[in-house]
């Protein structure tokens, strides 16, 4: 028996994706894609199936996501999906579709908060300053 494990990373979010033979299902922590989340985030993490519509057929998909926001969740859930389906079927013809896409389906977003300085509440905001 095949099985592949991806991952993919947003933000804070982790999604950890493992892919078997069967059906064609697709669950995310435990829910299936139509009842997961908002359906914003469902047509953010459906858009690597429907670049490649026969991609999943044969294939359950388990995903695991915790971390961050409902978006990201979302985005790092694609990301893992997307890894996977190039992974599940070895084709660099599909890598390139998702890479002409979005090159997030297959890159994690590297992009991480900044570290808040001294003297503001933030990373970049200051106190005001009085002079009287």
């Amino acid at each position: 028996m095949r099985v592949i494990n991806t991952s993919g990373k947003r933000k804070t979010a982790v999604a950890r994706a493992t892919f078997r033979p069967g059906k064609g299902v697709v669950r995310i922590n435990s829910f299936s894609l139509p009842v997961f989340s908002t359906e914003l985030a469902r047509m953010k993490i459906s858009e690597p199936l429907e670049l490649i519509p026969n991609a999943l057929e044969g294939v359950d998909v388990a995903v695991k996501v915790s971390g961050g926001g409902v978006m990201g969740q979302a985005e790092a859930v694609r990301t893992a999906i997307a890894r996977g389906i190039v992974k599940w079927h070895n084709d660099p013809r599909m890598k390139d579709v998702f890479h002409v896409y979005d090159r997030s389906l297959l890159v994690n977003d590297s992009r991480q908060k900044e570290a808040k300085k001294p003297h503001g509440r933030g990373a970049r905001k200051k106190f005001q300053k009085s002079y009287r």
